[in-house]
């Protein structure tokens, strides 16, 4: 079979395409010929050396989606189409960047569905992520609350504006780049706001002057201060991204959390396998009705792989990249 294997921590020229053996079925884990997997940060970061687990060479990709090849499940049988996200993939074993991948049973998510496999492709990480970050929020169908997302033309930006805007949730989220504005509205936010890299402290409060009662921070370790200032005094922020890395420097919860203000996370592995199987098969539904956009901004074949990946590291992308094997 035909991979994309990422040999060394390193730029986009580490990833290679070579040809792997099929890997070999065992007991507790299926053969799942892949049809499309999204491309993440995550695997960005990992192929830049930044995932000290992860031992190389290796094949990345945190999620795809298939046809089950040769099962060991019966309640998986040959066939089933299936999705499947985090649990290691693409870290500890190979992941979604091949044309086959093995699979823990564990993790694979069956779905009945007419999407195309690209846009299928486009969905399981990114509107898992998307959920899973507006449950903790306490977002809810119907609900009051205005919402405010940084990191607003990420795939999971996209996502959780097309799932707050189909909550009747008012929304603003930012943008760095003024002519990706019209995207952001055509998922349904309704502010968009510019950010320049400094606070957004004045374009906020030109839109809420108390602030929003929710922030979801995709920008991650290096706004996520600023969040905790910008939200409502006893609002809450979710920090559910890592667009600017992991770690917060020189952090002092009492200092920098205001009294009454929470502080919370989601982390999309909370959502694999059966955990999310459900929530899937919802997100998938409303897709194919037309409620939520599945947000593709372009799809790369395994050739392109090198491309691929100097396109998602230079920000080009207004919602989800997409492989296809």
């Amino acid at each position: 079979m035909r991979a994309a294997v990422c040999v060394r921590a390193g730029g986009p020229e580490v990833l290679e395409i070579r040809e792997l053996p099929v890997p070999v079925v065992r007991e507790g884990w299926s053969l799942v010929q892949v049809k499309g997997a999204g491309l993440n940060r995550s695997e960005l970061r990992t192929r830049q050396g930044h995932s000290p687990n992860v031992k190389f060479p290796r094949v990345l990709g945190i999620e795809c989606v298939g046809i089950v090849a040769a099962s060991t499940d019966p309640d998986l049988p040959d066939g089933t189409t299936v999705a499947a996200v985090m649990g290691e993939m693409g870290r500890e074993f190979d992941g979604g960047y091949a044309e086959y991948a093995l699979l823990p049973n564990s993790l694979l998510m069956p779905i009945t569905t007419t999407l195309p496999w690209d846009v299928l492709a486009a969905l399981p990480e990114t509107y898992l992520t998307a959920q899973g970050s507006l449950d903790a929020l306490g977002i809810v169908p119907g609900g009051q609350g205005r919402l405010l997302i940084r990191g607003g033309t990420s795939s999971v930006g996209m996502a959780a504006a097309s799932i707050a805007a189909g909550y009747g949730v008012e929304t603003a989220a930012t943008t760095r780049r003024p002519d990706k504005a019209d995207a952001l509205t055509a998922a349904g936010v309704d502010h968009v706001l510019v950010d320049a890299g400094g606070s957004l402290a004045a374009s906020v409060h030109a839109v809420w002057p108390e602030g929003p009662d929710h922030v979801l921070d995709l920008v991650g370790a290096r706004t996520a201060v600023d969040s905790l200032r910008l939200v409502r005094r006893g609002g809450t922020v979710c920090v559910a991204g890592s667009l600017s890395g992991w770690l917060i420097p020189d952090f002092e919860p009492i200092a920098m959390i205001p009294s009454g203000t929470r502080l919370t996370a989601f982390h999309s592995d909370d959502f694999k396998g059966s955990a999310g199987a459900t929530v899937l098969r919802r997100i998938v539904h409303e897709v194919e009705a037309g409620v939520y956009r599945p947000n593709v901004d372009r799809v790369f074949a395994l050739d392109d792989i090198v491309a691929a990946h100097r396109y998602m590291e230079n920000d080009q992308a207004t919602g989800k990249l997409v492989l296809v094997p």
